[in-house]
């Protein structure tokens, strides 16, 4: 195939040459193209009008773990059904199609998520094939410019079947809402129904608004042809659990839903890390890296006077101050020394990138404390730590375990694994993966 030089020609002519010799397009054109030949191969496909494949694996039981909002508990969800589930099956398998927050390895971009199950569970499947689909920050934009549903489609299917390869029981994690996704084809609901699986909706604490995010949520699925099979209220306050639970039973019930678990709000879970903190501060350690998942109970600002600034020694406490503030450094370290190492501080942060003097550093070094030095500011950093959202770090065993035991001791896991293995109840005919 050849484009003749100079002819105006559309990208589906583009991508369809891809292996053959692109000549030079004029203008506008040409940068759109060569653009599309350098992204990803996901958004190019020689042959548009062929068939989609089909998903290979409809035996193996699974469950897609959506939730009402980002940042509603899937995660944590997914974490603790996996070693609760380890329990009734030998081989639990993981996937999470669509990923929104990644990392590079080996020059692939992974699901952060999909790197926490991995390192935690090490489900022995290749970490591309449990996180298909990175959305960088031009993937919409590349995708409506000459993206193709069904390429997407084959990709979630192909790595559905590599992930459930030799699995007893899968789970598939969600992205944000059921609709998140949509504008590039592969909503919550579309990915659910593409992999044949029954969903679990996930929400936060609450009566009235919980029920009717669920409610939405259910809408989109039911319409895709997905059974919704329960849901799981999390971020409980321990002293409310018995009355929500009653309330979110009726609610739930008016949805022709199941009540499947109430997660309590755990004050751990929330607390970040000091490691956590220097990534969002874009700082570095100093000295005491190896404290770095000393948890951050409290922020306090070191503004005032040394003498003043006693009253923020209290465990746990990540202290913020200008780096030149070596009056405040000197009363941190002299105190470090006298306490017993359960009632350290969780970490200092000095601000505006500015170091104390070379024989002050040496002193913060001979400190088992967490210091990190950041370009922000007092009250960018402040504002930066309180607003974080704390997520489960890889390596982060103690708060994993919580994590596990909050789902086992709280999760109905038999009933859910009883329900995804009963008979669909919309029939083989309304979930054919046909769309």
């Amino acid at each position: 195939m050849r484009l003749a030089l100079g002819r105006s020609c559309n990208l589906r002519e583009v991508a369809c040459c891809r292996k053959f010799v692109l000549f030079l397009l004029p203008g506008r054109e040409l940068n759109r193209a060569a653009s599309l030949l350098m992204a990803n191969s996901v958004f190019l496909e020689p042959f548009p009008q062929r068939p989609e494949l089909v998903l290979r694996n409809t035996t193996t039981p699974r469950i897609f773990v959506a939730a009402t909002r980002m940042d509603d508990g899937k995660t944590t969800t997914s974490v603790g059904l996996f070693a609760a589930l380890q329990n009734r099956f030998p081989r639990i398998g993981y996937i999470k199609p669509v990923g929104q927050r990644f990392v590079e390895i080996e020059g692939a971009k992974i699901d952060e998520d999909t790197v926490l199950i991995n390192d935690t569970y090490h489900p022995h499947t290749p970490l591309r094939a449990m996180s298909p689909i990175a959305v960088e920050p031009d993937f919409t934009r590349r995708y409506l410019s000459g993206g193709i549903a069904h390429q997407l489609h084959d990709r979630v299917r192909t790595a559905f079947d590599e992930s459930a390869w030799e699995k007893d029981f899968v789970i598939i994690e969600g992205t944000g809402h059921a609709g998140v996704g949509s504008v590039f084809d592969l909503s919550n609901a579309t990915v659910a129904k593409l992999l044949k699986a029954k969903v679990i909706i996930v929400s936060r604490a609450g009566i009235g608004r919980p029920i009717d995010e669920i409610s939405l949520n259910l809408a989109l699925f039911e319409k895709s042809g997905v059974e919704v099979i329960g849901a799981i209220i999390n971020k409980v306050l321990p002293a409310k659990m018995d009355m929500l639970k009653e309330y979110a039973t009726l609610g739930l019930a008016k949805l022709g839903l199941p009540l499947l678990g109430m997660i309590p709000m755990h004050t751990e879970l929330y607390k970040p890390t000091v490691n956590q903190a220097c990534l969002q501060l874009r700082g570095e350690f100093i000295a005491g890296a190896q404290h770095k998942r000393r948890r951050i109970a409290k922020i306090g600002v070191g503004a005032m006077s040394s003498r003043n600034a006693e009253k923020l020694l209290h465990p746990g406490t990540l202290i913020i101050t200008p780096g030149d503030r070596e009056d405040l450094i000197m009363m941190i370290l002299n105190d470090d020394s006298k306490l017993p190492s359960r009632n350290h501080l969780a970490g200092v942060v000095l601000t505006d990138g500015i170091l104390p003097h070379a024989s002050v550093m040496e002193l913060i070094r001979q400190r088992s404390i967490p210091f990190i030095s950041t370009q922000a500011d007092v009250s960018s950093a402040t504002t930066a730590i309180a607003r974080m959202t704390v997520k489960t770090e890889v390596g982060d065993r103690d708060k994993i375990g919580l994590i596990q035991k909050l789902v086992q001791d709280h999760v109905q896991v038999d009933r859910i694994v009883d329900l995804v293995q009963r008979p669909d109840m919309y029939g083989p005919s309304q979930l054919s993966l046909g769309m």
